[in-house]
C-alpha cells in the first residue's frame, strides 16, 4: 500500500510512562510506505503544557498532518488544534470531551483485576510499579521489552489527569480508533463508548494495551488508512 499524505507528515504522540521511542516498531515501516514521522516528546506535565508541546512539534513539520495518540496522549492530540491536521488516530487512547477531565474517562468502568493501584506520590507525580508494565501495560510483550519499559519510564502529573479538556478536535477531524479488546489498562468497554462517541471509524484487535510493541502491524494499518 503507498501513502498518499504527498508532503505530510504522521506526528506520534506517548501516553505516559514512555517517551518517543514507543513508536519504534512502528516508525521504519511507515517510513518505507513513503510518509515523513516524527514524535512529540511531552513532558507530561498537564494537559495544557503537554498539548503547547506537540503543537510546537506541529509547527516544525510541513503539509497536511495525522496524529497518533496513544492512551494518555489521545487528550493530548484533541486539544492541540491546527489546521493541517486532517485525521486524528487513537491508539486504545483516552477521549475525554469538553468539560471533562481524562481521570473522568480513565475511570469510567471498573479496573481490570490485575490493573495496578495508582497514585501520586509527594510531588505529584504517578510512577507505575514495576510489575504493572508485565501484568497490564504490556502483558503480550517479551520479558525483555518489559524490561526496557520499565527501566526507561517516565511519570506523568497528576495534573495531566484532573484538568478539564478543552473542546475537542474529534469533533471536526476525522479519527480512526484501534480498541484494545485484552486492554487491561483502559477497559474495552470504554474504548468502545469513546471511539462510538467520537464517530471514529473503529478497528477491533485481540491485542493489550501497547499494541505498537505487540502488535505494530496492525497499528501501521490504522495509522495507513487514515493516510488514505
Amino acid at each position: 500500500m503507498n501513502a498518499s499524505l504527498g508532503n505530510g507528515t504522521v506526528v506520534m504522540v506517548h501516553g505516559a510512562w514512555a517517551d518517543g521511542s514507543c513508536w519504534s516498531n512502528v516508525i521504519l515501516p511507515l517510513w518505507r510506505q513513503g510518509l515523513s514521522v516524527t514524535t512529540a516528546p511531552i513532558p507530561l506535565t498537564s494537559l495544557t503544557e503537554d498539548a503547547a508541546t506537540l503543537l510546537r512539534v506541529i509547527e516544525r513539520t510541513t503539509g497536511p498532518v495525522i496524529l497518533v495518540g496513544h492512551a494518555y496522549a489521545g487528550a493530548v492530540i484533541a486539544a492541540a488544534h491546527d489546521d493541517r491536521v486532517k485525521s486524528l488516530v487513537y491508539i486504545a487512547a483516552l477521549a475525554p470531551d469538553e468539560g471533562e477531565t481524562v481521570a473522568d474517562v480513565f475511570y469510567r468502568a471498573d479496573p481490570h483485576p490485575k490493573a495496578p493501584r495508582l497514585a501520586p506520590d509527594t510531588y505529584g507525580l504517578i510512577w507505575m510499579p514495576e510489575e504493572g508494565f508485565g501484568c497490564a501495560v504490556a502483558h503480550k510483550a517479551s520479558p525483555d521489552q518489559i524490561a526496557i519499559m520499565a527501566a526507561v519510564q517516565r511519570p506523568i502529573a497528576a495534573q495531566c489527569i484532573q484538568q478539564k479538556a478543552p473542546a475537542p478536535a474529534w469533533k471536526m477531524t476525522p479519527s480512526w480508533y484501534l480498541v484494545a479488546e485484552e486492554d487491561r489498562m483502559i477497559n474495552p468497554e470504554t474504548q468502545r463508548f469513546m471511539a462510538g462517541r467520537m464517530g471514529a471509524d473503529i478497528r477491533s484487535h485481540n491485542v493489550d494495551h501497547t499494541p505498537m510493541y505487540t502488535a505494530p502491524g496492525l497499528v501501521m494499518d490504522v495509522i495507513l488508512e487514515a493516510a488514505q
